[in-house]
């Protein structure tokens, strides 16, 4: 019975930590891109002179997703997977299919995906937004 206690702690010790094994210096990487892309985003909307009256604009996989896919999940969940990621998550098939269980996860406080912690709230937004605008590629 120890041994299974034992082989079961350690697997579970395992887990945690390779999906937690970014560096400090590849933390603060990650962060400074976001705020860069966060940063070009804002003066993209500000220079926007199209005269839609809709001042929400749709969310697509082509024009946000891949993006936030790309920065924040396809490291572990590339080709091929790493950290113990379960599935690629590269293209919109792959991520559409599993959209409720990614918003879920991006939104868990307790098991976040990315394990390093919870993404941004506007980036949590826009991927509300994709759902609701019914999963968008184009």
């Amino acid at each position: 019975m120890k041994l299974k206690t034992l082989a079961l702690a350690l697997s579970v010790s395992l887990f945690v930590y390779n999906c937690s094994s970014d560096s400090k210096e590849e933390l603060e990487e990650n962060a400074t891109e976001q705020e860069t892309n966060n940063d070009t985003d804002d003066t993209t909307e500000d220079n926007d002179t199209t005269t839609n009256d809709d001042t929400t604009a749709r969310v697509t996989y082509n024009n946000t997703v891949r993006d936030i896919m790309a920065n924040n999940c396809t490291r572990c969940h590339g080709s091929p997977t790493t950290n113990g990621a379960p599935f690629p998550l590269l293209n919109f098939d792959q991520v559409s299919s599993r959209s409720a269980r990614i918003i879920s996860r991006m939104n868990n406080q307790a098991a976040p995906m990315p394990p390093r912690g919870l993404v941004s709230t506007s980036i949590r937004a826009q991927m509300d937004q994709w759902r609701a605008d019914g999963l968008l590629e184009n």
